[in-house]
């Protein structure tokens, strides 16, 4: 009787572990092994508080290897501001840049800054999968960046990082959108990295003007 409950036990361990498996393996299904760029699927869960940039890189690489694709080095695209600013086109790595599907959104830093193919059928989250825009329930195209137009953090007095990614209250952030469109035709609301102010640095603040926290992750390596 204790050798049966003994191979019965054994058999549920083998099925459990393969049942993870599976699970791993339908959860990248689709994914490109070319994936080096993508959207978070979802924020923080604390507003633009991503725990600073330290904590924005970690929450890229978990996604990344959610789908198989943890053995790169991910980083978040944010700028941070200070006696010490740091710029996020410095810490993306040189490219090529691809999504999900395996699309080219952009050779290197410059194309990235000038003429990428980024856009809402193309800026995917790491699972692949179309993030909400304008004409969209609900709209979460605002992406934080803390970025001017070229990558670069802002040489401003005031708050465009929500406290360098650790407020969630007061503050604000600058964002782009993922959809590159807006409220109106302009350069600034067709900019995937700077668009506007968000309303403050919590979830509901973000969620007002068509955010979700989300941010753009790029390998570095």
């Amino acid at each position: 009787m204790t050798k049966t409950l003994f191979k019965w036990s054994l058999a549920a361990c083998a099925l459990a572990v393969a049942g993870v498996s599976m699970q791993a393996q339908a959860q990248s299904a689709g994914v490109s092994k070319k994936m080096s760029f993508f959207l978070t699927s979802t924020g923080s869960g604390n507003g633009a508080d991503l725990g600073g940039l330290a904590g924005a890189d970690k929450i890229c690489q978990a996604r990344a290897e959610s789908v198989g694709a943890g053995k790169r080095t991910w980083r978040a695209y944010l700028s941070t501001t200070g006696d010490k600013p740091v710029n996020a086109r410095d810490r993306i790595g040189k490219g090529p840049w691809y999504n999900a599907k395996g699309e080219m959104v952009a050779a290197d830093v410059d194309e990235l800054h000038t003429d990428n193919k980024l856009g809402k059928m193309t800026s995917l989250t790491e699972k692949g999968e179309v993030v909400n825009g304008v004409g969209d329930k609900p709209n979460r195209h605002d992406i934080l960046t803390g970025s001017d137009a070229q990558g670069r953090a802002h040489p401003v007095s005031i708050d465009t990082t929500c406290g360098n990614w650790t407020k969630s209250g007061a503050g604000a952030a600058q964002v782009g959108h993922s959809d590159r469109k807006g409220l109106q035709d302009t350069a600034p609301a067709r900019s995937w990295n700077m668009s506007h102010l968000s309303r403050g640095c919590s979830a509901d603040n973000l969620k007002a003007s068509g955010g979700d926290g989300l941010f753009y992750c790029f390998a570095a390596k």
